[in-house]
């Protein structure tokens, strides 16, 4: 009974101890969760500066299995590989996001064939929607009438951003073939325009913003 308790007290905790922070999701399956080391820092930044945030300025990783996860409001997954989630980091994925925590990731060209089977594994029941361009996370601080922003080209397809829901809250948010990360990014790395990197950098305060306030 204490065991249930404690956990049940956890769950329904999400970023009371850590506050308004960011987590790296470090999975598993031999991807390169750790690419971008430099975009998360940049985006801190720039949302403590612009959107009056007070994110703590430490770089942060959590496992999906971990209770750790529990502390941060948001986690970012990004990388070009193999995603793999044992049963175990299913569950706690889908109680972490369940309780209130919200997961963006952002596909850094590769990880789409992967992703998506594997997300099956914490919400069997639930597809992936495409997230219309009236969604407030496209104008909750900046506005993007034409929705989500293309920062890279890789297929020349659209960038699309889908989402996972629960009772009309947006939980999970999968950004495709725009590659926000790499447009977070120190300038010297992809050598973007600063307007591209600023499209990169609003869109990502809009998702901050909306992670942690809804």
């Amino acid at each position: 009974m204490r065991l249930k308790i404690f956990y049940l007290f956890i769950v329904f905790s999400v970023g009371t101890i850590e506050g308004q922070n960011i987590a790296v999701l470090q999975y598993s399956g031999g991807g390169d969760w750790y690419s971008n080391p430099t975009s998360i820092a940049n985006l801190v930044r720039f949302c403590n500066e612009n959107i009056q945030t007070t994110i703590q300025q430490k770089s942060v990783t959590v496992t999906p299995n971990s209770i750790d996860i529990f502390d941060y409001p948001l986690v970012h997954m990004t990388g070009h590989g193999n995603v793999f989630f044992t049963q175990d980091d299913a569950k706690n994925l889908r109680s972490y996001l369940l309780s209130g925590g919200f997961l963006h990731i952002d596909d850094n060209y590769g990880m789409d064939q992967y992703l998506r089977k594997e997300l099956i594994k914490i919400f069997p029941n639930k597809e992936l929607k495409e997230i219309p361009v009236d969604h407030p996370i496209f104008s909750y601080v900046f506005n993007f009438p034409e929705g989500l922003p293309k920062i890279h080209e890789h297929n020349n397809d659209r960038p699309q951003a889908f989402g996972l829901y629960e009772k009309g809250r947006l939980m999970l948010l999968y950004t495709y073939e725009s590659d926000l990360g790499d447009g977070w990014e120190d300038p010297e790395i992809h050598n973007d325009p600063e307007s591209v990197r600023l499209k990169a950098l609003r869109m990502g305060a809009n998702i901050v913003k909306y992670a942690f306030e809804n």
